[in-house]
């Protein structure tokens, strides 16, 4: 049965948020929704006290769109499943005409949807941004209301298979940090009086070269030399298997290659996230590669570095985006333990990721029936 399409401005009004900026943030009164604030894990929250537009309020289940991010992370439409709040900018209220389109099923369409807003969207490798007429311009398929429902149904199963296995891997990640707290103690408070030495001197650290951006140089891309950018490192879970662009040989001629094992850690829009290379790859000024020396192993680094990320993040300045410098972690204290005991630590992390693959196998099986169940669903098939 092929449905009856509909362009979003028939069935929805967009409703832009406001620009709350750093002096209008609070400790208390109603959260501001911030496009990190949509992922799973609801983010770190800034508060709101002062008079209400209700223009830019968000009532539990109310339907977003964030219209700027990093695809494959929040860019997209979401359900809103927190208390009342006041919507930033860079996100949309999607204030629908639910006579004829459930919030489920816009949901599902409009995310259906996502290559083809990021084939027109704006900006650079990392960073898109659409505008409201794009969305308002996108046909989306209206099945009656109860056919919406079922479908909408089936979908939301498929989709808590997949949220479910999803936290088991994060369980997993927050096992690392168990076992290391259970080997060496806080690494902050150092109750084991391990003996400290500064980051600089337990191996090299480095910024990635990039002389030119490549939205400004698109021959720099499209070749066949990987390029990691601070995303692909804050999403990969601890080891970075995959990359979304490549540097030509235009590209790598102003960057360099760094080899596989590289500790790769973030210092601009995603702070102190680290990922390391299983592949041999470039990345730019805004990513630090780290090779450790005979005192250490990058896996017991790399894990020590989680315990520190909220606290690097929190005080690192923001203008358009948060950042810190080179000389920041070069300069952090490190409690060093002896290299076998580090030693046991990366073949017990070890086990977990091998844990951990199987997981992610599982997880690409659920990806692969999510996607065919909605491809099946919005052609009528299902």
């Amino acid at each position: 049965m092929k449905y009856h399409t509909v362009a979003i401005r028939d069935v929805a009004k967009l409703v832009n948020g406001k620009a709350y900026n750093q002096d209008d943030w609070n400790t208390y009164g109603l959260p501001i929704i911030r496009i990190q604030n949509l992922n799973n894990d609801n983010g770190k929250f800034n508060f709101w006290s002062g008079e209400t537009d209700n223009q830019v309020v968000v009532e539990n289940g109310h339907l977003l769109f964030a219209w700027s991010g990093t695809p494959g992370t929040s860019f997209g439409a979401h359900i809103w499943n927190g208390d009342k709040a006041v919507l930033n900018q860079h996100i949309f209220r999607v204030d629908l005409d639910e006579t004829r389109a459930l919030k489920s099923w816009a949901r599902f369409s409009l995310n259906m949807m996502i290559d083809e807003l990021i084939s027109q969207a704006h900006g650079g490798v990392g960073l898109k941004h659409v505008t409201k007429g794009m969305i308002d311009s996108l046909s989306i398929p209206l099945p009656p209301l109860p056919e919406q429902r079922r479908i909408a149904a089936i979908l939301d199963k498929a989709e808590a298979l997949r949220a479910k296995r999803r936290a088991a891997l994060a369980k997993l990640d927050q096992l690392a940090q168990s076992i290391f707290l259970e080997m060496f103690g806080d690494p902050v408070s150092n109750p084991k009086c391990w003996p400290l030495n500064k980051f600089l001197n337990i191996g090299k650290l480095d910024r990635g070269v990039s002389k030119y951006r490549p939205r400004n140089a698109p021959e720099l891309l499209n070749g066949p030399y990987p390029l990691v950018q601070t995303g692909d490192v804050a999403n990969s879970g601890g080891y970075i298997r995959e990359y979304k662009q490549t540097y030509s040989e235009i590209g790598l001629k102003q960057s360099r290659i760094w080899p596989s094992g590289t500790l790769c850690i973030t210092i601009a829009a995603n702070i102190a996230k680290t990922g390391i290379l299983t592949f041999d790859a470039c990345f730019p000024d805004s990513v630090v590669g780290f090779t450790p020396n005979d005192l250490c192993n990058s896996e017991f680094v790399r894990t020590w570095l989680s315990f520190l990320q909220k606290m690097l993040e929190d005080s690192a300045p923001e203008s358009a985006q948060k950042n810190i410098n080179l000389e920041i972690l070069r300069n952090l204290d490190i409690p060093l333990p002896p290299i076998p005991l580090q030693q046991a630590f990366a073949h017990r992390i070890e086990a977990i990721e091998s844990l951990k693959a199987s997981h992610r196998a599982s997880l690409a099986k659920l990806d692969a029936l999510f996607a065919s169940l909605q491809d099946r669903a919005f052609r009528g098939e299902l």
